[in-house]
């Protein structure tokens, strides 16, 4: 297993791919809480559109897409989880993403877990 760029240790659970320890321990922690019946509707690395591809000046743009970590609900609201540990600080880019997200998604909570 190779570092990153902020020196997390990619790993791999259940099939998926993770950035980093905290992030696979955040995993195994949220299928222990959907064993316990705490959520439901786990889902890992889900994929949001922010903004659609369009074309300009006859050039094709890609759509802006945010991949959160995980997804699930909690008692009927969807929560959408960044894990965010070791040197891996809050991008600049990940800042507009997660604004973005906030306007396009209202009825979502994201949840940054440190």
């Amino acid at each position: 297993m190779t570092p990153n760029k902020f020196g997390a240790i990619r790993t791999k659970i259940d099939g998926y791919s993770f950035d980093s320890l905290a992030e696979a321990q955040r995993y195994r922690d949220l299928c222990l809480l959907v064993k316990a019946g705490e959520i439901t509707d786990l889902r890992v690395h889900p994929k949001y559109v922010l903004q659609e591809g369009f074309e300009y000046h006859g050039r094709k743009l890609r759509p802006i897409i945010y991949e959160s970590d995980f997804e699930y609900n909690e008692n009927g609201m969807t929560i959408v989880e960044d894990v965010k540990g070791g040197k891996a600080t809050q991008t600049a880019l990940f800042k507009v993403k997660a604004k973005m997200f906030k306007k396009k998604y209202p009825d979502y909570e994201m949840r940054i877990i440190e």
